[in-house]
């Protein structure tokens, strides 16, 4: 069946306007179709739109891409979203690829109505990959997503050993450095031993003041998994059950009892509420002063329809983690914020992480950035987009060090029970667990959560089997889940013992 053109934006939404969803680290999951790749271009139509798609990623240049949207894309995909988004998309893939190569077209078993085209990036050598659809006599381009790939059929897998990881990310982080492609911090540990750690670029462009390893950077999503984490607390205690309506601690001025009778506290946690965004067109239109507490989103909540049945599906839900925070405030007694600095960040050591307010002089606090090359300054500073105040769904902030010491924190028992981890850490719905990502691949077990919005990316990778914690973040749009990915796949090519 042929996808719509919504299937384009769950990548350019995803990507500039929500806080994120979990950064898939392939383009084909475990027990999905096989695939073959065959490194030959196609001929006619079909060539010449891949060929001008690899182009306009290249070509870097707003320009280019309003030309290309205009020229080979239907009139339902340019009206899908403004012409700025479709332009931010392109520009966002181009600074976190640095640009890309074809190598091959992916024929699946069974087929797939998808062109599939496989790329490798110049920045990372990852494999990347663009999926469309073309439509009328005109052949226009109705679908377009962009994501990470596995690696092609028709190469050999990367191996390595132990012993180079470090000197390999040095040598990669010293490129990324140098080439203004990454700006933020990482932190690579094994065990208790942190093996490698690198900070560079600015915190603050305006007055050039370098990033650090302690320099607090936005979160986004990966709230959630503190969160989450807070949620299981309360749980073990009886203070509330999984299973739980939500009615129970959401009264009819967020939903109305129709709604909140029907979700459970279990659907919150693992976006299967059928709630959607608070990030709405209230939010986007009105002022960034008016959402502080957790109560001052109430209006954009209030009105929100089920999309779906509690139960039936996945389906990525702010609002859904959002109230998490108004369950934990009405079982506590307690605000919010108060809640996670009490029980989540100081058993943990979390010295440098809170939900901080962006009008107020925070010291050592990195501002994000989006990439603006047809502007003078080449950047814009995301203050204006951002919300003033992150909160359960998201927009705190934190450093490498202090995602390190709570990854520590959870394995070592200082937050939740060994019992309370595996269940949080059993994937509900495909991949996700309870406010984490679960991902099972060459490296094993590995949870976790990413984040991002416009001009801020970070993720957590907690390597359960093979012992690795990785923590990434950047003052980038989309400036971690590239290294982050690329990460991932050189421990996965570690040699066994």
């Amino acid at each position: 069946m042929k996808k719509s053109p919504a299937f384009t934006f769950l990548f350019l939404l995803g990507l500039l306007f929500s806080f994120c969803a979990p950064v898939s680290t392939s383009a084909q999951q475990p027990g999905e179709q096989s695939y073959q790749d065959v490194s030959v271009m196609p001929g006619g139509v079909k060539g010449e739109r891949i060929r001008a798609l690899i182009d306009v990623i290249n070509a870097n240049k707003a320009a280019a891409v309003v030309s290309f949207v205009e020229q080979y894309c239907t009139a339902e995909f340019r009206e899908m979203a403004p012409m700025e988004m479709h332009v931010n998309a392109f520009l966002s893939f181009y600074q976190s690829t640095g640009g890309v190569q074809f190598h091959s077209i992916r024929n699946y078993v069974p087929e797939r109505p998808e062109t599939v085209v496989i790329l490798k990036d110049e920045l990372f050598g990852s494999w990347r990959a663009f999926s469309f659809h073309l439509e009328g006599e005109g052949q226009r381009i109705t679908g377009l997503n962009f994501s990470p790939a596995r690696a092609p059929s028709n190469v050999e897998p990367e191996v390595m050993e132990e012993s180079n990881l470090a000197p390999e990310l040095e040598r990669l982080l010293q490129r990324l450095c140098e080439r203004d492609a990454f700006s933020g911090a990482v932190l690579v540990a094994k065990g208790e031993e942190v093996l490698f750690t690198r900070a560079c670029g600015e915190a603050s462009k305006r007055f050039h003041v370098a990033n650090k390893l302690d320099t607090k950077f936005n979160l986004g999503s990966m709230n959630k998994m503190f969160t989450s984490t807070a949620i299981m607390q309360l749980a073990e205690k009886g203070k509330l059950s999984l299973e739980d309506p939500i009615s129970k601690y959401v009264d009819e001025s967020w939903l109305p009892k129709s709604i909140t009778d029907k979700v459970t506290v279990h659907h919150l946690l693992t976006h299967t509420s059928g709630l959607g965004s608070y990030f709405n067109d209230t939010y986007w239109n009105g002022s960034r002063e008016l959402y502080r507490s957790v109560e001052d989103f109430k209006p954009l909540v209030k009105g929100e329809t089920l999309q779906f049945e509690p139960g039936e599906r996945f389906g990525y839900s702010n609002t859904g983690m959002l109230l998490l925070g108004v369950v934990i405030q009405s079982v506590t007694g307690q605000d919010y914020f108060d809640y996670i600095r009490e029980n989540i960040y100081r058993p943990a050591g979390m010295i440098n992480s809170d939900s901080y307010e962006m009008d107020f002089p925070v010291e050592n606090l990195a501002i994000g950035y989006i990439p603006a090359p047809d502007s003078p300054w080449k950047w814009e500073n995301n203050l204006y987009k951002h919300v003033i105040k992150g909160g359960p769904a998201g927009g705190g902030f934190s450093t490498v060090e202090d995602l390190f010491r709570f990854a520590q924190a959870l394995q070592g028992g200082k937050l939740i029970s060994r019992s309370s981890l595996e269940k949080m850490w059993t994937p509900h719905t495909g991949r996700y667990g309870y406010g984490f990502s679960v991902e099972n691949g060459p490296s094993g077990k590995v949870v976790g959560h990413s984040g991002g919005f416009p001009g801020l990316n970070g993720n957590l990778d907690v390597f359960l089997d093979k012992g690795y914690t990785v923590a990434v973040l950047s003052n980038y749009d989309n400036g971690a889940s590239p290294l982050a990915r690329r990460i991932y796949e050189m421990i996965g090519s570690i040699l066994e013992n």
